[in-house]
């Protein structure tokens, strides 16, 4: 009996010595979450069509309510190329783009900006916030443990997905981006060309 307590013991101390090196994402994790992950993907349960998830992702839905109270329907946009931007309050590279992406949703009319704030904050918090920092295109909260299904989950931010006029992703961008930036995707997709 004594053995198996060691045991026990020992294997409760190497979990924990396994999860204080491993416990570095660079986004939160959700709680029960598996503390390793197989190499191998696992196969999609028999409830899900792979066709209908990899179509999801190429013609994504999102519908949010921004931190003003009003709806963000990205199905709403067909028409105007949507950049789609998740981000945070705590991310220097995030606040950096900001001034630059209201800038772009407000000079060019086919083109629409929406801000998903990947963090876990209040509206209140996020209106105070985006008082210090203003922008013209809706911010919404995201949940960090249900992020909107149709997008791949951030692995870094920001993280910027351009969808074009006819709902389709056209293209993701990890990291920093610029209006030029944007601006060159779009074009190189078939549409107007900057400046």
């Amino acid at each position: 009996m004594r053995v198996d307590h060691l045991s026990w013991l020992l294997l409760a101390c190497l979990a924990t010595a396994a999860c204080k090196r491993d416990t570095a994402p660079v986004l939160p994790a959700p709680v029960d979450a598996p503390v390793a992950q197989s190499a191998t993907p696992a196969a999609a349960p028999a409830h899900i069509d792979e066709t209908t998830t990899a179509k999801a992702k190429e013609m994504p839905s999102l519908r949010v309510t921004t931190v003003d109270g009003n709806t963000f329907d990205l199905a709403d946009q067909r028409g105007k190329w949507t950049v789609v931007n998740f981000w945070a309050t705590w991310c220097g590279p995030c606040l950096q783009e900001m001034p630059e992406l209201s800038a772009l949703d407000a000079m060019r009319e086919y083109i629409v900006v929406v801000g998903l704030a990947y963090e876990d904050t209040t509206v209140e918090e996020m209106r105070a916030f985006l008082e210090k920092h203003p922008v013209v295109y809706p911010i919404a909260l995201l949940d960090v443990y249900d992020p909107p299904a149709d997008f791949d989950t951030p692995r870094g931010l920001p993280m910027t997905v351009l969808v074009g006029p006819d709902g389709k992703v056209v293209k993701t961008i990890t990291g920093p981006v610029t209006a030029h930036d944007l601006e060159t995707a779009i074009a190189a997709a078939g549409g107007p060309k900057a400046g």
